[in-house]
């Protein structure tokens, strides 16, 4: 197997090394699972505009579970984040309908449920405590936002990837389900 890298202007091709290997882990891979596609696509422009040291893949699904004809093709998933729009019910019922296609192991600190739409308290059609209570039963921190407001949607891809880096092994000494736990313990203070 080897592995393309673009490096100095130069295109160069990698074999199965070290240096291979290290590239391979620097690409990881973003599931934004939601209701809403103009959101998911806001938020995912707004992450890859992002300075970053490694490579993102964003992949985007309205459900879950991924079409399994290209699964040989899919790379690792390394953070799921649902996406729950506070105005909609729908949107409430469809992330629980997902749940159900998520490996356990990614209860584990590589999930994290986001809610939009906190700007727009008056128009709620979900419960608060409905969405915190997905948080503690799948282990998993709950993030809320705004992502019409461009500053908040910069601050959530910015928080995302740093939770991205950190779901890939590339923070030290902080594992996925260490950070997951510190995340859910903040949110009880």
């Amino acid at each position: 197997m080897s592995a393309l890298h673009f490096a100095m202007g130069h295109l160069r091709l990698l074999k199965d090394t070290k240096e291979s290997q290290v590239f391979q882990l620097r690409q990881h891979l973003l599931e934004l699972v939601g209701s809403d596609e103009g959101l998911q696509e806001k938020l995912a422009k707004a992450i890859l505009q992002e300075k970053k040291n490694f490579k993102i893949n964003i992949h985007l699904a309205t459900s879950l579970p991924l079409p399994s004809e290209r699964d040989h093709l899919r790379p690792r998933i390394d953070l799921i984040v649902f996406m729950c729009d506070i105005k909609s019910k729908y949107s409430l019922k469809n992330v629980e309908a997902c749940l159900d296609h998520v490996d356990a192991s990614f209860f584990l600190g590589k999930v994290c449920f986001l809610v939009t739409g906190v700007g727009r308290v008056n128009y709620c059609s979900v419960e608060l405590n409905a969405i915190w209570k997905l948080g503690e039963v799948y282990c998993s921190p709950v993030l809320f936002c705004e992502l019409e407001l461009d500053g908040i949607r910069v601050a959530t891809a910015q928080r995302l990837l740093r939770m991205l880096q950190i779901c890939a092994g590339h923070v030290p000494g902080v594992s996925a389900l260490c950070f997951g736990s510190l995340m859910r313990n903040s949110a009880d203070d």
